[in-house]
């Protein structure tokens, strides 16, 4: 998809405070937050918002230095989950580490780094919570709709079979490190989250300059499903996984309206008064990505059954609102 997060002893005994028994402080005080991944795209938008309710945040990042001016003012940051001492109080994790899956060739060596950059961190931080004296009582963690394979057109909710490809394998394997924690009491939600569309960055960002100039294309032959997200929604439905306490499993962060690659394109390229003539032949694909071509070519048509069960309504339910919304000048 939040608190304090206190990077010494003695800096953690000062920031708990006490509410009167029988009441929650959640709400008046806020709560102590520690963020993997919180210096990516995602991570920065959901910290802006966690700030924005009163929380205090610690990120977990390899230049701790650079947190403050890319997550907010006032973000503690730790360089390592060994940092964690036993005196520290978290009382959610937020879990959104890994490094991106489709940017390098799918060599043995790349994908022992995501799946130890997913898995191998997830399974620490799952050890840490279990040793921390205060144990948080909630992990997100992330996931992907890649958990279920490419399905073809086959509508598919939170109960769905897992796929058999690498990212769905990865999927799975980075799930099951996370479930553990709830051996310890921690609520567990795990965040199978779409395609996230954000102006700033991300798939939205690297097509805007492409569709600009006119050369808009369609991958393959656009039938592939496309299960995208506005980022507004996402980062609300992690605030309400994270304080709703009876929420736990897996969740689809993704809009209730999933496209085609076909549709995507169309509607991109109307919003940007632009054409969209082209098409990337799949052969061509495959031959320039070798199987990463796979997450291009191939999808899910992913819908958010427990979030809109849960009550949750999107700001931004259509993809043509969504663009307009992020791309109007």
């Amino acid at each position: 998809m939040p608190a304090i997060i206190v990077l010494f002893a003695g800096m953690a005994r000062s920031y708990i405070k006490v509410s009167p028994i029988g009441v929650s402080n959640e709400k008046e005080y806020g709560m102590r937050i520690l963020i993997t991944g919180g210096t990516g795209l995602i991570g920065r938008n959901l910290c802006k918002a966690l700030l924005d309710e009163g929380h205090e945040l610690t990120v977990l990042s390899r230049k701790p230095a650079t947190v403050p001016a890319r997550c907010g003012p006032g973000v503690h940051a730790i360089s390592s989950l060994d940092a964690w001492h036993d005196d520290m109080a978290f009382d959610a994790v937020i879990n959104l580490a890994g490094e991106p899956i489709a940017d390098v060739h799918w060599s043995e060596k790349r994908k022992q780094v995501l799946l130890d950059s997913r898995i191998a961190l997830t399974r620490k931080l799952v050890s840490r919570i279990a040793a921390a004296t205060h144990k948080p009582a909630v992990l997100l963690s992330g996931s992907a709709v890649g958990y279920y394979g490419d399905r073809g057109a086959i509508e598919l909710d939170e109960t769905s079979a897992p796929g058999n490809d690498f990212p769905a394998q990865l999927c799975r394997e980075w799930e099951e490190a996370a479930m553990a924690a709830a051996h310890d009491g921690v609520r567990v939600c795990l965040l199978r989250t779409g395609l996230v569309l954000n102006d700033e960055g991300g798939l939205l960002g690297r097509m805007l300059l492409p569709f600009r100039l006119g050369l808009g294309t369609r991958l393959g032959n656009g039938m592939q499903w496309m299960s995208w997200v506005h980022i507004d929604d996402y980062v609300a439905m992690v605030l309400k996984l994270l304080h709703d306490a009876t929420a736990t499993g897996p969740f689809n962060l993704t809009a209730p309206q999933p496209v085609t690659n076909r549709e995507f394109t169309d509607t991109l390229a109307e919003v940007l008064h632009r054409p969209a003539i082209f098409t990337a032949p799949a052969p061509l694909l495959k031959l320039v990505l070798g199987k990463r071509a796979d997450m291009l070519l191939t999808g899910q048509r992913v819908l958010p059954g427990r979030m809109s069960a849960c009550g949750y309504h999107f700001r931004h339910g259509t993809l043509h609102d969504a663009l307009v919304n992020l791309l109007a000048q």
